[in-house]
């Protein structure tokens, strides 16, 4: 019953050192990876809306907002409503309406963004984690 077992760990201090300047390194890096993927899903987006007759001005409301907020980035993408664009009628044409088929334009330009932007996020990650 008096058998014990003590753990030595080598080079310590060298890896929590390793990982404060991962950390510190990721907020710039992670906002320039989040930043070009939101403008590859607007532009993508707005390419796949663009010639509805009905609706002429909403590819120019898609827009994106960053957010910064203790360590986390995070991007709101979608169409915004104002006096000279048509953001209203983004929902209705993503997903269909009574007297409309849907054209999805957000959705498939997130699923067509999520492998660069995961290949992205592993290469920073194996960058800053040797």
């Amino acid at each position: 019953m008096g058998d014990s077992v003590s753990v030595s760990i080598k080079g310590e201090k060298e890896l929590v050192a390793e990982f404060d300047a991962a950390i510190e390194a990721l907020p710039p890096e992670a906002k320039k990876i989040v930043s070009k993927g939101s403008v590859n899903i607007k532009a993508d987006t707005r390419r796949r809306w663009r010639g509805i007759a009905h609706a002429p001005r909403l590819p120019l409301s898609v827009s994106y907002d960053l957010t910064e907020s203790a360590g986390e980035i995070s991007s709101e993408i979608g169409p915004v409503d104002g006096p000279a664009l048509q953001g209203f009628l983004g929902g209705i044409i993503e997903f269909g309406g009574i007297h409309n088929a849907p054209r999805p334009g957000l959705l498939p330009a997130l699923a067509a963004e999520e492998p660069k932007f995961a290949q992205q996020a592993e290469a920073l990650l194996a960058k800053l984690l040797p």
